[in-house]
């Protein structure tokens, strides 16, 4: 659901939906481990690469990701400061 893949601009009035529900070809035992990864706290699902075969089918290769913890956002955070000043400094 909710991705969008642009209307051919050459189509006719037979074009497709572009935020129509698309199928997930994937086994019954990828897509239970998938879910039961979703249901715990903080993973989410990425696109990582998206590519056309042959057919001229869409394929998307989908990764699990996980958020930051806290003391990770406040290094990054933290770092982005002292950048921000550096360059304020070398101005």
């Amino acid at each position: 659901k909710s991705l969008h893949i642009a209307m051919y601009s050459h189509g006719t009035a037979h074009n497709h939906d572009p935020l129509r529900d698309r199928k997930l070809l994937l086994e019954k035992r990828e897509i239970k481990k998938i879910t039961a990864k979703l249901k715990e706290k903080g993973f989410t699902i990425i696109p990582l690469r998206i590519f056309f075969s042959d057919k001229n089918l869409a394929k998307i290769e989908i990764g699990l990701a996980k958020g930051k913890k806290l003391h990770d956002k406040r290094e990054t955070i933290k770092k982005r400061m002292e950048e921000r000043d550096m360059k304020r400094y070398l101005k």
